[in-house]
């Protein structure tokens, strides 16, 4: 471990992390990951007495910012992990967590380390969409014992952040079906987060075509909701990352996947809309995120341009 990472995590943290181990093993390495806007995320490289290691993952709310909001994210995240234990959807296996910061610096997750990485070049994407849509059935077909709450939008027809330079008749009319009230749905149990940079991928040496997935994580914003909004969120990070076609195409694929989606085509098309309005808080700093993790094309501007392509093409559907 380097100096920097082991310091940045405090002595109380690491304290709270050694009472979570069995006899005899210690923490051997702190190595920070990188990716996450809300929280710090580090993976913990834990020693046994005959030389076994295992690798923990702590994530950490620090942010003055998203700190009011840890409790909520972490009890969120806590019930989403213990509820998948034994589903067969590869989340992360729930160590300890300690939501209001009692006996760490921050508000705190301890979780085991799951294999893989994020994805998120252009290069094989036409492979990985598929198996993202068959992730995301399998996601969807949980069914909890107990509801997790109701899935927050996330935007608002006055928070909207219209482009430079966008198509204003089309960023108009998208508004304005924002404005409607959300029509009726079935609810599903919503990872409300599934997108390219929160699924881990175990790539094949001989290339992506023996691509599978390894793993889900962040399940801070774990809902109940319309299956729709969890496709167009995933839709619209697609559209971002790789072309407005891709994100038009991932509502076909879950189908495809056997998801189901809202009957009426208006029904589908309001949650398009209004997660890709979400998305244009956030062109900044996930651009950003993404640049850190080597797409360093995706300039925010580029992000905003694809953004409008993208909200264009969904109101063209609309008519």
């Amino acid at each position: 471990m380097t100096d920097d990472d082991a310091a940045a995590v405090l002595p109380s943290t690491l304290a709270w992390v050694g009472r979570q181990l069995a006899a005899g093993e210690r923490i051997v390495g702190i190595e920070a990951l990188h990716g996450g806007i809300t929280a710090e995320m580090r993976r913990l490289t834990i020693a046994a007495r005959d030389g076994r290691t295992r690798d923990l993952v702590l994530r950490s709310f620090v942010d003055p910012f998203y700190l009011e909001h840890a409790e909520d994210w972490l009890a969120r995240e806590t019930g989403a992990l213990s509820l998948l234990a034994g589903t067969g959807v590869p989340a992360p296996g729930l160590v300890a967590v300690d939501p209001t910061a009692a006996q760490c610096a921050y508000p705190s997750l301890l979780m085991t380390h799951l294999p893989g990485r994020p994805v998120l070049d252009d290069e094989g994407v036409e492979t990985r969409v598929p198996l993202l849509a068959r992730q995301l059935a399998a996601i969807h077909a949980v069914r909890p014992v107990e509801r997790p709450r109701t899935y927050v939008a996330l935007t608002t027809a006055d928070t909207v952040v219209v482009p430079r330079g966008a198509d204003a008749a089309a960023w108009a009319a998208a508004i304005d079906v924002i404005r409607r009230p959300p029509p009726p749905y079935a609810g599903r149990f919503l990872h409300r987060d599934f997108q390219p940079g929160n699924v881990l991928f175990d790539l094949p040496p001989h290339g992506p075509a023996g691509a599978r997935i390894s793993g889900v994580v962040d399940w801070a914003a774990a809902s109940w909701g319309p299956a729709d909004l969890d496709v167009a969120h995933c839709a619209v990070n697609l559209a971002l990352l790789h072309g407005p076609a891709w994100g038009l195409r991932f509502p076909e694929a879950y189908e495809e996947a056997g998801g189901v989606l809202a009957a009426a085509a208006s029904e589908r098309l309001y949650w398009q809309v209004r997660d890709a309005l979400a998305s244009s808080e956030e062109v900044r700093p996930v651009a950003r995120q993404w640049r850190r993790a080597g797409r360093t094309d995706l300039t925010t501007r580029t992000v905003e341009q694809r953004l409008d392509a993208y909200v264009t093409a969904l109101m063209d559907a609309l008519g």
